[in-house]
């Protein structure tokens, strides 16, 4: 059984971890560095993101597209990619649970979350649905937890 009750449906995925990268953000590297030495670590790529979306004024009222938001697209849209390879040689088919509560699953996670909201910004709706049903398929959990419910 899947961890979301679907007897015939994909197992869930499971990314192994990238412990150097994971580490260094822990331990407060700079992500630019981490992102520059771990390429394919997704989670280097959402901390990018998410930081040009608060530098950017995302979250505000009133937005205006600035060089941080469309910077956060960009880093945002690098970890989505990068992610995407990573579940594809772990198995994922495009479809199927990548479970929130696995921690080396968030940085993809936060990647898809991180875009949705820079598409917002930039007032790409189709894009922005499209990461929200992303993020349901994965896990209906996720998109709360990124606070995008």
């Amino acid at each position: 059984m899947t961890s979301f009750g679907d007897l015939l449906g994909p197992q869930p995925v499971l990314l192994p971890e990238d412990s150097d990268a994971e580490e260094a953000l822990l331990n407060h590297a700079d992500p630019v560095q981490v992102a520059a030495a771990h390429p394919a670590a997704s989670i280097a790529w959402a901390h990018l993101a998410e930081a040009a979306l608060q530098r950017g004024g995302a979250d505000g009222d009133t937005q205006v597209v600035n060089h941080d938001i469309v910077a956060a697209y960009a880093f945002a849209r690098t970890g989505y990619h990068r992610g995407l390879d990573l579940l594809r040689r772990n198995g994922w088919k495009g479809f199927g649970p990548v479970p929130w509560s696995h921690e080396p699953n968030r940085g993809f996670l936060r990647s898809v979350g991180a875009l949705a909201r820079a598409a917002r910004a930039v007032g790409e709706t189709e894009e922005y649905a499209r990461c929200l049903d992303l993020l349901e398929d994965c896990d209906p959990r996720a998109a709360g937890e990124l606070g995008l419910d």
